[in-house]
């Protein structure tokens, strides 16, 4: 018999004014794994994380802790009794109690009775020699911590973050979702995440829930998703693409790079052909100049440089193709500042294009 997840929804529903913003969303997330709630702002990420909060109903669905039913739509057991903690974006520490005071207010008999538990988190997130100080003297990075402490104190099970890192000077974060990953899987709770930043869900997550218009149009591992996207729109998601736009005829359709191989397309099926701009290879040998090039498969395209911009650990060249203009963007690792108008052969790394129906 399969173990229950720690945390399961099925079928999850919710609609205001007769538009659903959350419509039949399912996952599982394990003991000790991170799931993203992950999409655009509007998608219904945070609204399905208030539902399993308890702090909101579903119209139909049922959420499950450890195999037991906490909501249903018949029976709901308050927030408090589900086992799950909460962590918001503001850390709505009180600020009228010390550290220690914040991370023992979920624990019966406050701080004299569980110093241990506290002095325990407080060293581990290493914010104990901040035990007395107030929220007030506390920078935001440091308020974080103390927000994680308190809600990691009581043991649930599960435990919900809503953009967590959100409020956080750039400079901090990386350092901060670092260490959270590892107090949260040192504690082996179940995480729920919600972020709209893919940088954010493919750093922090084991498990990403894309969602889309109150949808999960596709979950699975974080290399799964930027590999495998199931339609262009979750592959810009993840990062800039290339479009290429063209007409199956017989299996088969044109681009500025030969013919691509499209099986399963009818013809007349108008596809889009996507490309990150890291899988846009530039010959830089022949700058233009010459033959061109011979790839392994297909052919490469004669381009312009549009314009180009040194981003600090890569450049981005913007490119239009010479005969139909198309336009196009390659990432080169380190400075690469071609003048505008500089001729330039391009290849396509046809293994890690992506083609699919224009919708």
């Amino acid at each position: 018999m399969t173990e229950p997840a720690r945390l399961e929804v099925q079928n999850l529903t919710r609609a205001f004014d007769g538009r659903r913003v959350v419509d039949d969303v399912s996952f599982r997330v394990e003991a000790g794994q991170v799931a993203c709630l992950l999409g655009p702002s509007g998608c219904g990420k945070s609204t399905t994380l208030r539902i399993v909060a308890g702090v909101d109903m579903q119209d139909r669905g049922r959420i499950l802790v450890d195999g037991r039913v906490v909501c249903d739509g018949a029976n709901r057991l308050p927030p408090e009794a589900r086992s799950i903690g909460l962590m918001f974006q503001d850390f709505a520490l009180f600020p009228h109690l010390p550290v220690s005071e914040n991370v023992a207010f979920g624990l019966k008999g406050g701080f004299r009775a569980n110093r241990a538990r506290v002095t325990d988190l407080l060293e581990r997130v290493h914010m104990l020699r901040h035990l007395d100080s107030y929220p007030h003297e506390l920078s935001g990075g440091e308020q974080q911590r103390v927000a994680l402490a308190r809600a990691l104190a009581p043991r649930p099970g599960v435990l919900l973050m809503d953009e967590p890192f959100s409020g956080l000077d750039e400079r901090l974060r990386d350092g901060i979702r670092d260490e959270t990953l590892a107090l949260l899987k040192d504690e082996g709770t179940a995480v729920l995440l919600v972020t709209h930043e893919p940088v954010e869900a493919m750093r922090m997550a084991d498990l990403i829930l894309l969602m889309r218009s109150g949808r999960i149009v596709q979950q699975g591992a974080p290399y799964n998703l930027y590999n495998a996207p199931v339609d262009r729109q979750a592959a810009a998601f993840f990062s800039d693409i290339n479009v290429l736009q063209g007409r199956v005829q017989g299996a088969l359709t044109d681009t500025p790079f030969g013919q691509f191989l499209t099986p399963g397309m009818p013809d007349g099926c108008e596809v889009d052909i996507v490309i990150r701009p890291q899988h846009l290879r530039i010959d830089f040998d022949r700058a233009g100049q010459g033959p061109a090039p011979t790839p392994e498969n297909g052919q490469a395209a004669l381009a312009r440089v549009v314009r180009a911009r040194y981003l600090g650990r890569e450049s981005l060249v913007e490119f239009a193709t010479e005969h139909s203009g198309i336009a196009l963007n390659a990432t080169v690792p380190g400075v690469f500042l071609p003048p505008a108008g500089t001729p330039m052969w391009l290849m396509l790394r046809r293994d890690r294009c992506f083609v699919f129906p224009r919708g």
